[in-house]
């Protein structure tokens, strides 16, 4: 799959957008709670919503026959068409100007901000951001800026990158990387990237060694985790992708103090930093 990177023809598609509706469903809710490990997951009408609930709302629903071979839609519309055969979740910031409630009617608005083409260790790397806007009847809820990035496939011969091990946190609590887990928040967010359900094409096709933890995932505990400890949620919330969380292992979602507020982060069985995040309330 890998072509020619036109970066010209790319940043053509800088400043496309597309705008998308769901509802903040009962259902939807008690099904994202239960993925949680929420012993009480039923939520009314009315109720407030989870924080990162909005990573839930109006997917991409394409037939079958608009996937490619990687369970993601294929290259084109909204994103721009990039010919690098690997697309990752790298992270982004959201800032949070209210909450969801159950039977929110919401919509978002997405708007392509920038394409970039910049050379890593295993080569060509193209960053795409994309700005969302999440509103409904009460006005703008949550912002949000994603950052994807597309790669060539890992050179087999190339060193191995040096990847940094987590500090020592002030508060931790541990998950298990089971891949029910992986299934239902793929399930809930209607994910068909495969690295996250089929184990071969995981290994063989992407160079994993087993299942990947869905960035937006370990991002939601860490969100979920920022607000328990400081009994609110943050005003803003930035988290960046390090190195790959494999399933088969418990992992740990820590935190600990910092001048602005909260230094967030998950880290594997071995002590590697998966993902990292800054919490701030002002």
């Amino acid at each position: 799959m890998t072509q020619v990177l036109d970066i010209d023809h790319l940043r053509q598609w800088i400043g496309r957008s597309e705008t998308a509706e769901d509802t903040v469903s009962p259902r939807l809710v008690a099904g994202y709670l239960a993925m949680l490990d929420d012993p009480t997951p039923e939520r009314a009408n009315g109720d407030e919503a989870p924080l990162a609930i909005h990573w839930c709302l109006a997917p991409a629903t394409l037939p079958m026959s608009q996937l490619g071979l990687d369970g993601h839609p294929k290259r084109g519309g909204l994103l721009p068409p990039v010919p690098l055969p690997h697309r990752m979740w790298a992270g982004g910031q959201i800032d949070l100007h209210g909450r969801f409630h159950v039977g929110d009617v919401v919509t978002r608005q997405s708007t392509v901000r920038d394409v970039v083409l910049k050379t890593g260790r295993s080569g060509a790397l193209c960053f795409v951001t994309v700005d969302h806007s999440f509103s409904c009847a009460k006005g703008l809820i949550l912002t949000e800026r994603h950052d994807i990035v597309y790669r060539a496939p890992r050179d087999p011969d190339a060193a191995p990158p040096v990847i940094p091990q987590a500090p020592k946190p002030r508060w931790s609590y541990s998950v298990m990387a089971d891949p029910v887990l992986l299934f239902r928040y793929s399930a809930l967010t209607f994910n068909g990237h495969r690295i996250h359900y089929d184990r071969n094409h995981a290994i063989t096709s992407e160079g994993y060694a087993g299942l990947v933890v869905h960035g937006p995932l370990q991002a939601t505990m860490m969100l979920e985790y920022a607000a328990r400890l400081r009994g609110a949620p943050p005003a803003t919330f930035a988290f960046r992708g390090i190195s790959p969380l494999i399933d088969g292992a418990a992992f740990t979602v820590n935190a600990d103090e910092t001048a602005e507020g909260l230094h967030l982060w998950t880290a594997a069985v071995d002590g590697r930093l998966c993902m990292e995040a800054q919490a701030a309330w002002t």
